[in-house]
């Protein structure tokens, strides 16, 4: 079965969404990263999984749901802490970020079976998830992160490997991203706060 990663930050303002600023302010950014991080979670939590591991940078709050361990960031780049993640596991892991509130258990439920990586790509160049049926950190290291081209260069990587594909899907990095994101996950945390932010905002 899988070990399903996070990899987050705590959500505290002027540490988390920076690009959100403005329009909102950073008390307000911090506040749509918690609802973004609680809704990955939540969908992590009702996923079949073997571990669910959170790999924070910072503290737990509580919007952590119980059945995660939490292990901390190493110091590097976004490509080492990656690696990191990966390097803790010991058979077949997946990926993501709190950037995607949107995500689902169906999304997140892998087959293995004839299949040695799964890749999300992102609508901005990313990626939203990484699967390694064989969790080798040498897989990441190197990768250039926070490019337009960071997820074909990842994908490039698992060249040699049997692929599949996970849908596209809108990282939450701007105003327009909250938007289109909360329309496409009405019923979540993330929705919510965006409706209770917004108009101060002045969106």
């Amino acid at each position: 079965m899988t070990t399903l990663l996070v990899i987050a930050k705590e959500p505290r303002p002027g540490h988390v969404k920076t690009r959100l600023t403005p329009p909102f302010t950073p008390e307000e950014a911090a506040a749509l990263a918690e609802a973004s991080l609680a809704d990955t979670l939540d969908a992590v939590a009702h996923t079949p999984a073997r571990r669910r591991v959170l790999v924070l940078d910072g503290r737990p709050g509580p919007w952590l749901p119980d059945g995660f361990e939490v292990v901390p960031q190493c110091s590097g780049g976004l490509d080492e802490r990656l690696a990191a993640a990966f390097a803790g596991c010991d058979g077949p892991a997946l990926l993501i970020g709190m950037d995607t509130p949107q995500v689902t258990p169906e999304l997140l439920t892998v087959d293995w079976s004839g299949c040695d990586a799964y890749f999300g790509p992102a609508e901005d160049g990313g990626f939203w998830a990484l699967g390694l049926a064989e969790p080798d950190p040498s897989r990441l290291r190197g990768v250039p992160m926070s490019t337009p081209h960071t997820g074909a260069a990842q994908r490039a990587r698992l060249s040699d490997l049997r692929v599949r594909d996970l849908p596209r899907l809108r990282d939450v990095d701007t105003g327009d991203d909250a938007d289109l994101v909360a329309r496409s996950a009405p019923g979540g945390r993330f929705a919510a706060a965006l409706a209770r932010l917004a108009p101060a905002a002045g969106r």
